[in-house]
């Protein structure tokens, strides 16, 4: 059987490369995308000689099993609505809202109209990743006491202007590059984040933009264990790729540093006039959307779910709260 799959939106970058995972699983016809904006989505239909539906509506019409929402980050909600109430399938980017609010009316719409819903979570399919998740769960690293761990990357403003829109966005660099480290460290621990303590400035770039750039997220789980995530956009514009994610985890039987974008080459062309990496080995989005689609096929719950995106924006609203105080914030979880 064919899974049918709609792309809803194309201001989120990831969604050039979904586009092409989706071509590349057999079984699966990418019917289109749509995009609110009508020079844009008419842009990436033609780079990528897709279908273009005029709306989303004309998009849904269509009966996708399911669809990827790119949205801005702040325009998720209406659109999970949308597809929800047509009973396809969501996968929606990060961060899933930008308020847990948002977060929350998401999961919600999604499980009373029985669709699956799935964040866009791609360092769970991450090789090195989950080589370490494997061996932490095969007791070979022991207890483990804390992370020191960054998500950093260049501004984001070259790729879409949006990113560096309060409205749009939620935020700047916290909301951009929080939601995945969280994310990691709640699927080692399998423990909840009970205490968040935040600061950020504009360090960088200030001249360009109004959102912080910078900024330094402290982390107590349940557990006890502890944690920095360094959030900031602090590569410069000609690094080799838009940034990174690394970590190192401190376990009573020594460290293990990890990084997740350790495959790759420098390639360096006339044309660029600069290094940039080209990536080999695993594509953890190319597995992210193969799960996404069995999920669909066997109708079953996708690995990272909508409640794993809801707690990572959690975190990240109360990091912004602690900003603003100054003080550490303990963690209100919402009980669905």
């Amino acid at each position: 059987m064919s899974i049918r799959i709609g792309i809803m939106s194309f201001a989120h970058l990831h969604a050039e490369a979904y586009i092409q995972n989706l071509r590349a699983i057999p079984g699966v016809e990418m019917i289109g995308l749509a995009d609110d904006d009508p020079q844009r989505g008419e842009h990436f239909a033609r780079l990528f000689g897709a279908h273009r539906f005029r709306t989303y509506e004309e998009l849904l019409e269509a009966k996708p099993d399911g669809v990827i929402i790119c949205s801005e980050n702040s325009r998720h909600l209406p659109l999970v609505k949308m597809a929800a109430q047509a009973g396809a399938h969501i996968l929606c980017e990060k961060p899933l809202a930008t308020t847990a609010q948002d977060a929350e009316e998401i999961v919600r719409t999604c499980r009373q109209a029985g669709v699956l819903l799935m964040t866009a979570f791609p360092m769970r399919f991450s090789t090195p990743l989950l080589e370490v998740k494997s061996r932490l769960d095969g007791g070979e690293l022991g207890q483990v006491y804390c992370f020191n761990s960054s998500n950093q990357g260049e501004l984001p403003k070259k790729h879409r202007a949006w990113f560096v829109d309060k409205i749009l966005a939620g935020g700047g660099a916290i909301m951009d590059h929080t939601v995945h480290l969280v994310d990691v460290m709640r699927w080692y621990l399998g423990s909840e984040v009970a205490e968040v303590y935040a600061v950020a400035n504009r360090i960088f770039h200030a001249d360009e933009v109004e959102v912080e750039t910078g900024g330094m997220v402290w982390v107590t789980f349940e557990n006890g264990v502890f944690a920095t995530i360094d959030c900031s956009w602090s590569r410069p514009p000609y690094w080799p790729s838009w940034g990174g994610l690394s970590f190192e985890m401190v376990t009573e039987r020594g460290a293990v540093w990890v990084d997740a974008f350790r495959q790759n080459l420098t390639v360096f062309t006339h044309a660029l006039q600069r290094p940039y990496w080209a990536f080999w080995g695993s594509d953890p989005n190319q597995a992210m959307i193969e799960d996404f689609v069995q999920a669909i096929r066997a109708q079953r719950p996708p690995r990272v779910s909508g409640e794993d995106g809801l707690r990572a924006v959690e975190v990240v609203e109360a990091a912004y709260q602690s900003v603003q105080s100054g003080q550490p914030v303990r963690l209100q979880r919402r009980v669905l």
